[in-house]
């Protein structure tokens, strides 16, 4: 008996001390999961400052710029990504020899300045560094093709869901009406309950593999 007495109080706090050590880093894991996001009450849906001012509303609903002819990517890879400055430049040097007051890149914080534009080279010598306005936890997969195709292909589409027509339409299912924003601003929280409802709804798997691989 001393010996099972001594062991056990050997034991115990070695136990104690490995499920303290789990629970923290449980709770580190939740933790980041959950703040790597906005957080609701402290600040979802304030569009964040930007290096320069990009007005989507008049990009798409006044230009009529479709999502795709800028974040080319979507519709071929996971992500949707930013255009380049030169792709910037080549639209806006027509549009200025079209009217000087839909330029819109001089001055100190437009486009030729924050880029660092070289008109000689035609190349921008700075990067533009946007603030992030969607972003998920590293451990979460999410592949922009893959749900773009989804529902906009017709052999996906239900009774209650048809396809939709445009890939645009599918971007405003969780970036919202983005073409109506002087200022992209997040308008869903993207937790996990918000993916698995949407899953659930469109009847897409909801196994943990699905997103987190």
């Amino acid at each position: 008996m001393p010996e099972v007495s001594k062991t056990v109080k050997i034991l115990v706090p070695v136990v104690a001390a490995l499920a303290i050590g789990i629970i923290v880093l449980i709770a580190a894991f939740i933790g980041r999961a959950w703040f790597t996001l906005p957080f609701p009450i402290l600040g979802l849906g304030e569009p964040p400052a930007q290096p320069i001012e990009f007005p989507h509303s008049s990009h798409v609903d006044i230009g009529g710029i479709d999502c795709v002819f800028c974040h080319r990517n979507v519709t071929s890879g996971s992500a949707a990504t930013v255009p380049s400055v030169e792709q910037c430049m080549f639209c806006h040097k027509v549009i200025g020899q079209q009217s000087k007051e839909l330029d819109g890149i001089a001055g100190d914080n437009g486009l030729l300045a924050v880029a660092g534009w070289d008109p000689m080279t035609m190349k921008a010598s700075n990067a533009i560094n946007w603030e992030r306005v969607h972003r998920l936890p590293d451990h979460v997969q999410f592949n922009h093709e893959a749900h773009i195709t989804y529902f906009t292909d017709p052999q996906y589409a239900t009774e209650d869901r048809p396809a939709f027509d445009m890939p645009s339409q599918v971007c405003a299912t969780c970036h919202g009406d983005v073409a109506s924003m002087p200022a992209v601003k997040q308008v869903r929280d993207l937790k996990m309950q918000d993916c698995v409802d949407c899953h659930r709804d469109n009847g897409a798997p909801t196994d943990c593999t699905t997103c987190h691989h």
